[in-house]
C-alpha cells in the first residue's frame, strides 16, 4: 500500500523544529544568539580557547613612540625659530611663542591689532626663519578670487589652456588685511585652510604642504571694510593681539633698528619638511582622558554661557588640543598638562565667541568671558599614570 505524502513538506525534507527565543542572558549565562543556549551548556559539549594574559603596554611600545625620538631636535629648532623672531619682534616672548605653537600645529594664525604695532612684521619673520616658499597677498576691495587661487591661460600656441598657480601656492600665505577684501575674495581661503586644495574651473589642485596662512586684519578703520564672518575666523586656529610694547621693549626696538632692519639678517633655521616631521612628533605628545575633559569642558562652558550668543565649536575642541599638545612638544615635554591648554585657551577660543549684546553692554569682551570660564572650570587632577 503506497504511503500517503504529507501535504507542506517536500520529500526528504528536514521536519522544522521551533526556535527558542533569544534572550539577552539566562540564569547560567549569556545565552547563544542563535540557539539561545545558555553559556553554561554549550560549555559542555565544547571547550573555549583560553586566552593567553596580555601584559600591560609600555611606554615605548605605544603607536607613535617612536615618533617621540624626534622630540630633543624640535625643542632645539623651534627655540631657534623663537630665537629669530624675537630678534625683530621684541617684549613679547608669549606672542611668539604661541605663533610657533600654531606653526607646529598645522594650524592657522589671525592676528589683530591696531596699525604699526608689528603685524606684518610678525608673519615675515615667522616666513624668514623657514626655507620654504612664501606668498604674500594684499587685500583691497576688488581683489577677486582668482587673484588668489590662480587662472587659467588660453596658450594659442598649442592651443590649449594653462594653470597659472596664484600666490596661495606656498607653504606660508601672508595675507596682510584680510577684511578689506570682499567676502567673494575671503570666501576662497575657506577651502584652502581647511582641506588644503583649490578648485579652479572645475579642477582640483593640491596645495603645497605644510600649508599655513598667517592672516592681518585692522579692527580699527572700519570704512571699506568687510568683517570676517563667523565660519572664517572658525578657521583661524588662533588670533593674537600685538599690542603696544612696554617702554623697555621699545627702547630696545630702537636700538635694533635705528639704523638697519633686523629682517634683513634673519636667516632659515629649518626647512618645510622639517616642519612636518615636527608636526609628527606634536601629534605623538599623549594627551590623558582627564586633560581631553578637560579641554571639552572648557569648549562646553562656553556653549552654556549666558553671556555668549555662540560658543565654541568641535572644530575648536580639536584645535585646542592639537596646539596644546604642540606647546607641550616645545617645552620638551612627551604629555600635555592642563597649563598647556590654560595658556592657549584665550588666543585659540575668543576670536570665535560671538558676545550677547547685554555683556557688551555689560563692558565685556570675548577675552574676559574666557578668561572667567578657564577661572571657574575645576583643574583635572593627573596621577602617575596620565602624566607618563
Amino acid at each position: 500500500m503506497a504511503r500517503r505524502r504529507r501535504i507542506g513538506r517536500a520529500p526528504g525534507a528536514r521536519r522544522a523544529v521551533p526556535r527558542a527565543p533569544r534572550t539577552a542572558e539566562g540564569p547560567l549565562g549569556s545565552s547563544h544568539p542563535r540557539s539561545g543556549r545558555p553559556a553554561a551548556l554549550r560549555h559542555r559539549r565544547r571547550r573555549s580557547p583560553v586566552l593567553p594574559d596580555i601584559a600591560p603596554v609600555a611606554p615605548s611600545d605605544e603607536p607613535g613612540a617612536d615618533l617621540l625620538d624626534g622630540l630633543d631636535e624640535l625643542v632645539e629648532t623651534t627655540g631657534r625659530i623663537r630665537s629669530g623672531i624675537e630678534s625683530v619682534v621684541t617684549g613679547r616672548p608669549d606672542l611668539v611663542t604661541t605663533t610657533v605653537a600654531v606653526l607646529i600645529a598645522q594650524g592657522h594664525l589671525l592676528i589683530e591689532d591696531v596699525p604699526g604695532v608689528g603685524k606684518t612684521t610678525l608673519a615675515k619673520a615667522l616666513a624668514r626663519t623657514i626655507d620654504c616658499k612664501i606668498g604674500r597677498i594684499q587685500f583691497t576691495p576688488d581683489l577677486l578670487p582668482s587673484d588668489l587661487t590662480g587662472v587659467n591661460i588660453y596658450r594659442a600656441a598649442n592651443h590649449e589652456f594653462e594653470f597659472r598657480p596664484g600666490p596661495v601656492f606656498s607653504n606660508i600665505v601672508i595675507g596682510d588685511e584680510i577684511n578689506r577684501a570682499s567676502p567673494k575674495t575671503q570666501s576662497a581661503l575657506l577651502e584652502c585652510m581647511e582641506e588644503g586644495q583649490t578648485t579652479v574651473d572645475g579642477t582640483t589642485h593640491q596645495l603645497p604642504s605644510p600649508f599655513l596662512v598667517v592672516a592681518t586684519q585692522n579692527p580699527v578703520e572700519m570704512e571699506g571694510t568687510y568683517p570676517l564672518p563667523e565660519a572664517q575666523r572658525d578657521r583661524f586656529m588662533a588670533r593674537l593681539t600685538v599690542g603696544y610694547p612696554d617702554v623697555d621693549a621699545e627702547l630696545r626696538m630702537l636700538d635694533r633698528q635705528e639704523s638697519d632692519n633686523p629682517l634683513a639678517h634673519l636667516r632659515p633655521v629649518t626647512t618645510g619638511a622639517a616642519v612636518l616631521r615636527f608636526a609628527a612628533v606634536a601629534r605623538a605628545v599623549h594627551a590623558s582622558p582627564a586633560v581631553k575633559r578637560y579641554v571639552l569642558a572648557l569648549v562646553t562652558a562656553t556653549r552654556e554661557h549666558p553671556g555668549l550668543r555662540l560658543g565654541a565649536s568641535p572644530r575648536t575642541t580639536l584645535q585646542l588640543l592639537r596646539a596644546a599638545k604642540s606647546l607641550a612638544a616645545m617645552a620638551g615635554r612627551d604629555h600635555v598638562l592642563p597649563d598647556d591648554v590654560q595658556y592657549l585657551a584665550v588666543p585659540v577660543l575668543a576670536h570665535r565667541l560671538v558676545v550677547t549684546t547685554e555683556a557688551r553692554l555689560a563692558g565685556q569682551d570675548a577675552e574676559a568671558v574666557v578668561t572667567s570660564i578657564v577661572a571657574q572650570t575645576p583643574i583635572p587632577a593627573l596621577d602617575a599614570t596620565e602624566r607618563r
